[in-house]
């Protein structure tokens, strides 16, 4: 089974980030400072150190460039400084062994990628400071927010070589997570949570308490969608291996039964609570998908 997640870069596509660029990531409650995007930190006197040039985009603020750079090089950069930082977007990938699925074609932890890769552009782009935590039964690997020019190659360069393994208990990554996140911010879990939808709610629900805003994007393949699959077929559990038989005809009502009812208890459960969820199918384009949840998000208060 090849788990490899190829070409994060070149499927994260200038033209389809194009697409998304009218866009912005916005948070719905106060964070430390501002809104995404929108407004200099509070925290402005804290810590003013120069940390990066990045080229200038129209809309930066012309006092910030660096004339000296320009006279050398003929092209605009702006400095950035760490305390100008104004949203730490924390990006939380699903690693586990279910994300493989399927074996050709797109796979769930495939799909995911691209979803942070989008994420991790727009936030960098507008000048916030994305980051990329890697999660399966633990914390497998942390990348903190930053804003600065190289970071960004970083996390690319993460997702790249990213590899599916490991049981499913995201609330052991997230309870290791949580104590790194010393910024309240925007954090945005991707992933097929096949976990109890009610300790998934419950522990997000932490999240939120602790001031961030939190966004669920949930990545199921069609074939857990729609279970599409006829005759007799043997179904392996991708985490333990264990093979159940089983003729589809009798399984598929139950499974839709089953399927709805959580998808239903998840859905529910964080939209009660103020928390963010959408449900993404991967064989919709990724820019398409985030579009949904970023003109969704553009319209609240």
């Amino acid at each position: 089974m090849s788990t490899e997640t190829p070409g994060v870069r070149k499927t994260v596509t200038a033209e389809a980030l194009a697409r998304l660029a009218s866009m912005h990531l916005r948070a719905r409650i106060m964070v430390e400072g501002h809104f995404s995007g929108q407004h200099h930190s509070r925290m402005r006197g804290a810590s003013v150190e120069f940390a990066d040039h990045r080229e200038y985009a129209p809309g930066d603020d012309t006092r910030h460039l660096d004339w000296r750079l320009y006279a050398r090089s003929e092209r605009h950069f702006v400095k950035e400084f760490d305390a100008e930082t104004n949203l730490s977007v924390y990006l939380l990938l699903d690693t586990s062994a279910s994300m493989a699925y399927p074996e050709r074609g797109v796979s769930k932890l495939l799909y995911g990628t691209y979803l942070a890769a989008g994420l991790a552009y727009l936030a960098w782009r507008q000048r916030d400071a994305p980051g990329l935590g890697l999660m399966d039964n633990e914390l497998r690997d942390l990348l903190p927010p930053q804003s600065q020019r190289g970071h960004l190659n970083r996390l690319m360069e993460r997702l790249e070589a990213v590899r599916a393994g490991g049981d499913t208990d995201l609330l052991a990554g997230l309870g290791q997570a949580v104590p790194t996140m010393a910024r309240r911010g925007l954090v945005i879990l991707i992933s097929d949570l096949w976990l109890d939808p009610e300790a998934l709610v419950k522990g997000l629900r932490f999240l939120r308490h602790r001031g961030h805003d939190v966004v669920v994007l949930h990545v199921l393949h069609p074939d857990e969608i729609y279970f599409p699959f006829r005759g007799s077929w043997a179904f392996v559990e991708p985490e333990t291996q264990q093979r159940i038989p089983a003729e589809s005809a009798v399984v598929r009502r139950a499974y839709r039964e089953a399927l709805n009812e959580h998808l239903a208890t998840i859905r529910q459960g964080l939209l009660t609570h103020g928390l963010d969820y959408q449900l993404c199918d991967t064989t919709q384009s990724f820019d398409v998908a985030l579009a949904t949840v970023l003109a969704r998000r553009y319209q609240m208060p």
